[in-house]
Parts: structure tokens; sequence; C-alpha cells
């Protein structure tokens, strides 16, 4: 019987050296996230149903209630919904090998080069360096946490990043970086290459604009859906979300063009109609960001009896004494955008909920924008 191992190490050798003899004895990972309360890792334990658990020192001890693991399995990630227990994404050893020949073609591979992994090792984007690095046989450095100091220290050449650690970096000690997670700024380096993906295809499967090879797309209805072998084979629970054909819906809307580009306008949920015209918050926050009385910024929604949904600006200050106003901000909205993108209400919050990886968790704004 395969079995399914957590491990509960900080990022390091010894994490590499566990995963390799994890895979080596056949079985298949669960990398626990170590910066979950204890209530929370219990839930996550029991919803993953590992056999056995890894610890810091390198101890493991056997857990009842585990359940098998397929042949071929090579990591369970738990996906970072911001609400509800999360769900575990298996991936085979073919999955994440297919991932790792695709991006490093898409990347190239120089005789120099050297991964550099400082991200959550619980999360897909931070973990599928390591595993893009054994697959391909690239050294590699495994961070126990993003560091501004270590990055700038490592004589790394490649590098995987989330918006929120790109401006603490110095972006040209790199030959790329690979940047997921969020909508990417538009003044990113050359060398910086935004993705689209999630933990279910295994980390990003499209570079700037551009699915990876083997990777295709299609959007029905608004709904990107893709098919590629770096796919999950199902969840932990034994459900596969794949329709017929082998083509994952996403649940993001976007657009094809002609010439193969994808555009991705945001998560299904997360759009807003007010007074029956379509607004995506990412757009406005694009845009809102650069406002230089402005730190974070989210955007969200509220009913409204005549709009429908009026459009809410969460701010965080830059200066919390003379924040900026509405007016102001509508103005520099629609220098850029439609007038009905132009925010109708703001609050001033103090910070941004926001993941691990820099995502604005959307489903805690709306109880910020109520008064």
């Amino acid at each position: 019987m395969r079995e399914l191992v957590a491990l509960a190490m900080p990022g390091g050798p010894d994490f590499v050296t566990a995963v390799q003899r994890i895979w080596d004895d056949g079985d298949a990972v669960f990398p626990l996230d170590l910066r979950l309360p204890t209530p929370a890792r219990i839930r996550v334990l029991s919803a993953m149903a590992p056999h056995a658990i890894v610890d810091a020192s390198g101890h493991r001890s056997s857990l009842d209630g585990g359940r098998a693991a397929h042949d071929g399995d090579a990591l369970v990630m738990a996906t970072s919904g911001s609400t509800g227990d999360p769900k575990g994404v298996v991936l085979t050893h073919e999955a994440v090998r297919a991932s790792a020949i695709a991006t490093t073609e898409r990347i190239g591979q120089d005789a120099g080069d050297h991964w550099l992994a400082c991200l959550p090792l619980a999360h897909i984007g931070g973990l599928a360096v390591v595993t893009r690095a054994l697959t391909m046989g690239i050294p590699l450095t495994v961070l126990p946490r993003f560091d501004a100091d270590a990055v700038a220290s490592s004589a790394a050449t490649l590098v995987s990043l989330v918006p929120a650690t790109l401006p603490r970096v110095r972006t040209k000690q790199f030959r790329r970086i690979v940047l997921g997670g969020s909508r990417p700024p538009l003044d990113r380096p050359a060398n910086c290459i935004a993705t689209y993906g999630m933990t279910e295809t295994g980390s990003g499967i499209v570079y700037d604009g551009y699915r990876l090879t083997g990777v295709d797309l299609r959007v029905i209805d608004g709904e990107i859906q893709v098919r590629g072998p770096m796919l999950l084979r199902s969840y932990r629970d034994g459900f596969d979300p794949k329709l017929d054909g082998g083509w994952l819906p996403t649940g993001d809307l976007g657009e094809l063009a002609d010439d193969g580009r994808l555009t991705v306008f945001g998560r299904a949920g997360d759009l807003i109609i007010t007074g029956g015209e379509n607004v995506w918050p990412e757009a406005i926050e694009s845009v809102l960001a650069k406002h230089p009385g402005i730190t974070e910024v989210a955007i969200t929604a509220v009913p409204d009896p005549m709009w429908g949904q009026a459009v809410v600006a969460l701010v965080v200050a830059a200066l919390p004494m003379h924040p900026p106003t509405l007016a102001e901000l509508r103005d520099w909205v629609k220098a850029d955008l439609a007038a009905f993108c132009a925010p109708q209400q703001l609050r001033l919050v103090d910070a941004i909920p926001r993941t691990a990886l820099g995502k604005i968790r959307r489903g805690e704004l709306v109880a910020l924008a109520t008064p």
C-alpha cells in the first residue's frame, strides 16, 4: 500500500532530502503549513489523512486514519481557499515531471542555473521550485521563509516570487523571475515572467499570456478551461473535477485572443455588476495601486438599491492623517477606466486581508466594506 507522509519541516536541505526519501519509498508527500495554529493543523491533517508525519528533527511518527495513496502519486497539496476546509490536490509523478519540463523549456536552462525556493513550501508556487529542480537536476537552495537579505546573498539565477516580495529584491541578480500568486505589477522588470495557474494545474501553465507546451486552453461561456499532463489526478477525497476529454473548469473568467494569448479577468464570483455593467476588481486595484496616497487597496461590492451593487474601495492610506478622498479616487480611476468602474464608496482600513502568497482574501472584504 502506498502511503501519504506529512512533512512538518521548515525549508532547507533536510526538507529536500525528506521529499526524495519518501519518493524513493514509493510514497507521496503532503507538506504541512507550519504557520497554522494547532486547531487548523488538526483540521487539515484530518482532511488529508496521512499515514505518518515527519517533524523538524526528522523523526517520523505514525498517525491513525491514514488513507492510501495511489501508485504514482507524488504530492498532496492543500488548497489555499479563504473559506472552509482546504481540499487536497493529488499530483502524480507524471504531472510533476510534465510541469517541470514545460516550465524549463519556456524559461530555458543555462549551464550555471540555480533555483532559489523562498516561498511557503505548503503552497504549489513554493514547492514547485523544489520539484522542478529535483526533476531537471538543477542546483537548488531552499530557504525556511522569504528573507530579503538571504535572497540578496544567494547565488541563484532563477527564483519564484509573488508581487508582494518583488519590491524587496534586486531583480537584476536573477536571470529569470517566475511571478505568480496574484496580479503582477504593470511595470514589472523584463526578466520577470507573469504566470497563471493554480494548485490543480501543478503551478503556472500560462506564461506572459501564452500556454506552455502540452497545455490546451479554451473559454466556454466566459470560463477558462485547461487541459494538460500536469493537471491533478483528483482531489484527496477521490473526486475528479475534470470534464470529459480531460478539461478542467478553472472558475476563472477570461478571453482567448486569435493569437492564443489568454487574458484573465478574475474569479467568476468576484465579478461586480453595477448598473448593469460588468466591473472587475483587479482592473480597478491595478489603477488605484499607482495612487501616491495609497499603500494597499482592494475592491469589493455591497448591495445597493439603485445600482444592484455599489463598488467599494478598501484603502490603506499612505498618510493616515491625510487619506485620499472618494472624489479624488473616482477621478483617478476615470482617467484610466470607464466611469462606471470608479468606486462609489470608500472605506479606510488598517490592512488588506491576504493569503500567504499575497492573494487578497476576497471573502473577507464585504465585512470590512459594510458600515
